[in-house]
């Protein structure tokens, strides 16, 4: 079962997308602005977020940019739902994050069957948040670290700095860049905390250590050989 935010502010529609998705085993949260599904998605992240475009006190398309600037909600899988059609406003949703796009009116079965198909692929993304590079084994589901089966403490930045380098695995990541990333900021006068990040991390990984390669006037990347 699957918590499910619906972000509409016609009841109607709202009350027609509950019932058909509670029949199909979810629960469901009715949301009529942009203000209180914020508070509520503040307490608890939902499986999935159905989000309409047009809403009374925030656009749809402004939420669904903040959903995906923030580290903690940024991977919930989003389906707009709007009665706008033209192809442009499709092109939009979709560049701005939206996963999958329904335009009013539809069936219920098909919205039912989207929610389904969108679940599925986001479980078997989920099924990867374990990232393995030589014995470093990396869980970003617990937030755990081990290297040769022993765990490895680090701090929240450290480990924000190792995970994001793993994602990147063979990609040479810019110094500013992993500034931003980590730090949100990219001043000359910052860029001593990433060095220090990185020495720090070496030394706690061991051996494992040697897969962070520095990439001289560039930045560091992640890799085996």
């Amino acid at each position: 079962m699957a918590l499910i935010y619906i972000v509409e502010d016609d009841k109607n529609i709202s009350e027609i997308e509950s019932f058909s998705l509670k029949n199909a085993g979810h629960q469901t949260v009715e949301f009529p602005d942009g203000r209180s599904f914020y508070k509520e998605l503040a307490e608890k992240k939902p499986d999935l977020i159905l989000l309409d475009i047009m809403l009374p006190d925030e656009d749809g398309l402004s939420i669904l940019r903040k959903i995906r600037e923030k580290r903690e909600t940024k991977r919930i899988p989003v389906i707009m739902v709007t009665a706008k059609t033209t192809e442009i406003d499709k092109v939009k949703g979709l560049d701005n994050g939206a996963d999958d796009y329904m335009t009013k009116p539809f069936g219920v079965m098909e919205l039912v069957s989207r929610v389904k198909a969108l679940l599925r692929r986001t479980g078997e993304q989920d099924a990867e948040k374990v990232i393995k590079i030589g014995d470093l084994v990396i869980d970003d589901e617990k937030r755990k670290v081990f290297v040769s089966g022993s765990a490895v403490e680090l701090t929240y930045k450290e480990y924000e700095l190792l995970h994001y380098l793993a994602q990147n695995q063979e990609i040479v990541l810019p110094r500013d860049s992993i500034m931003d990333h980590i730090w949100h900021a990219n001043c000359e006068i910052e860029s001593r905390t990433l060095d220090v990040h990185i020495k720090t991390l070496r030394h706690k990984l061991g051996d494992a250590g040697k897969y962070i390669k520095t990439v001289r006037n560039v930045g560091y990347c992640m890799n085996l050989v």
